[in-house]
């Protein structure tokens, strides 16, 4: 299998819903990696994507032919709910994920969920035709980082089957501290050193910097309060296979603790 038939792996850094009605610098860089996909491998047969809003007790995917658009947030303007991503589905490769991630038993879900705003927000930029099949991968809450690197590593060979594996949440993610009057405010010290430091990580391919983030103390526990948007970072880790180099774009913080910083693993 050479490098030009193998799909890159990629950790979006989401942010905010409201991304899905902007137009700017990271919306733009998302649309010209999916193109830049194309170019080099051709369109993605499906995506199977690990979204930082779909947390469950066990690991479930999404089986349905026809997802619906999840509208999961609250307070926000009629034009974000009235937003409809109606890309298909694809039952084939759900039950490949639970034929891969076996002897873990995935649940195959044909009704409860659908595609979240973790998923659609980025990939209406990136695929705004909604016309590639998307999976959805749950995250199982009960489980430890260790165990989702792990587990990631079982679909790397969905790589070089045409399936696109992503990622959508944040490696700094603490809305408490944003400072919500000032997007390009400099990030909060803590901020920039745990960005700085897992990005380290996966320059120098050392993931299991990355799955004990914890060890970092004060800075870990002020950038993730709560691992849900950290987690789908590791699956793109676990789906790394050996000669993929590391390129990061968009790479910054807005709001002083909300990482944008998006990772293309490509051989």
């Amino acid at each position: 299998m050479t490098s030009t038939q193998r799909l890159p792996t990629i950790f979006f850094g989401h942010g905010s819903p409201m991304i899905a009605l902007e137009t700017n610098d990271t919306t733009k860089t998302w649309a010209r990696i999916a193109a830049q996909i194309e170019k080099d491998h051709g369109k993605p047969k499906a995506i199977l994507c690990v979204s930082a809003h779909w947390l469950t007790r066990g690991t479930a995917v999404t089986a349905m032919a026809q997802p619906r658009t999840i509208h999961d947030f609250g307070a926000f303007p009629q034009a974000l709910f009235d937003v409809q991503y109606p890309a298909p589905g694809s039952p084939e490769l759900a039950k490949r994920v639970q034929e891969l991630l076996a002897p873990t038993p995935v649940i195959l879900d044909d009704g409860v969920w659908g595609l979240d705003h973790g998923t659609w927000s980025v990939l209406c930029k990136a695929y705004p035709l909604a016309d590639v099949p998307v999976v959805q991968l749950s995250i199982d809450a009960t489980q430890p980082p260790a165990y989702h690197f792990e587990l990631a590593k079982k679909l790397a060979t969905l790589r070089d089957e045409g399936v696109l594996v992503i990622g959508t949440g944040n490696i700094v993610h603490n809305l408490p501290a944003m400072d919500w009057t000032h997007k390009d405010r400099p990030p909060f010290d803590w901020a920039a050193r745990f960005n700085d430091h897992i990005r380290r990580a996966i320059l120098d391919d050392a993931p299991e910097r990355a799955v004990a983030y914890e060890a970092l103390g004060e800075d870990a526990a002020k950038s993730v309060p709560s691992p849900d948007h950290y987690w789908p970072l590791l699956y793109v880790l676990g789906a790394r296979l050996p000669g993929d180099v590391a390129s990061f774009a968009p790479d910054h913080i807005e709001h002083g603790s909300l990482s944008m910083t998006s990772v293309v693993l490509a051989a």
